[in-house]
């Protein structure tokens, strides 16, 4: 962590799936409504059964920054907002994100990432996250195509 903590800014969690970048695209007004910073976060770790040689060839943490970049382009094309700043962290998911809700004014996430049983209302880290994080939780939805255009 660093000492220059701004608690005003929002996080907002990104792994990629649809309801991240809707988190991202909303986290990013809600930055701008509140005239704050806006930090995207994507978390990695290894996998728990891995060959050697794959892990001498491919890191996670590569991985997970194309990952960000990809999200950040989806959600705004050329145009990131100003400001946006990007981090990727080691970690599980859940804990990683509820030790940022200390240091940041609002966290927000979306509801399923890409892991997990699809039927279930809310993913497993955000759910934990809405638990037990130290700020305001947000917790977006991906919307369909029809739902946009209503």
């Amino acid at each position: 962590m660093t000492e220059n903590i701004d608690t005003n800014r929002v996080v907002v969690g990104v792994d990629g799936s649809p309801s991240s970048i809707a988190a991202l695209r909303y986290a990013a007004r809600l930055a701008t409504a509140l005239d704050t910073g806006l930090e995207a976060v994507t978390i990695w770790s290894y996998p728990a059964f891995s060959e050697p040689v794959v892990l001498v060839e491919w890191t996670p943490e590569r991985d997970a920054a194309a990952i960000l970049d990809e999200a950040v382009r989806r959600a705004f094309g050329d145009s990131p907002p100003a400001g946006l700043t990007r981090t990727v962290l080691p970690g599980p998911a859940a804990r990683t994100l509820i030790g940022l809700s200390r240091h940041c004014g609002m966290l927000v996430l979306g509801t399923r990432g890409h892991g997990g049983f699809t039927g279930l209302l809310l993913g497993s880290v955000s759910n934990s996250c809405a638990q037990h994080a130290h700020c305001p939780v947000l917790i977006m939805h991906a919307r369909t195509d029809d739902e946009a255009e209503a």
